[in-house]
């Protein structure tokens, strides 16, 4: 029997000064995912200036990247992705909605991941997103 493994791809942007997020769950990675994430981060902060940090995926820089009107972003030096202060939101739900769990569908999954994302108020994602240097 081969194992067999599905993904879901979580997309997240955490203010570590404000707590205020954006997360969707979405299929894939890659520029086209990665534009339609961008658009709706900026569709839902239209009032706001974004600047938002990022690794040096190759979606991530890709030169079709689109960047809307009202996001910038600041990419992190290569192999460095600890700096990115979202990296400790994935800490903490691989250890509050995956440790040691075994989920029979994905649907299940995130579901489980909702769950915990939703009791993370704005000053827990402060506090999880915090970074020194910010």
């Amino acid at each position: 029997m081969q194992t067999r493994y599905k993904f879901i791809y979580m997309y997240a942007a955490v203010s570590p000064l404000t707590g205020n997020s954006f997360i969707l769950y979405l299929p894939w990675v890659n520029t086209e995912i990665m534009n339609l994430y961008l658009q709706n981060l900026a569709d839902a902060f239209q009032e706001k200036e974004v600047l938002l940090i990022m690794d040096q995926a190759g979606w991530h820089h890709s030169k079709k990247l689109q960047v809307p009107k009202g996001v910038q972003i600041e990419y992190l030096p290569p192999y460095s992705p600890e700096l990115n202060p979202v990296e400790h939101l994935w800490q903490y739900m691989r250890s509050h909605a995956c440790r040691n769990k075994l989920y029979d569908t994905m649907d299940d999954l995130m579901d489980a991941m909702t769950v915990v994302l939703n009791q993370i108020s704005k000053d827990k994602f402060k506090n999880i997103c915090h970074c020194s240097y910010l």
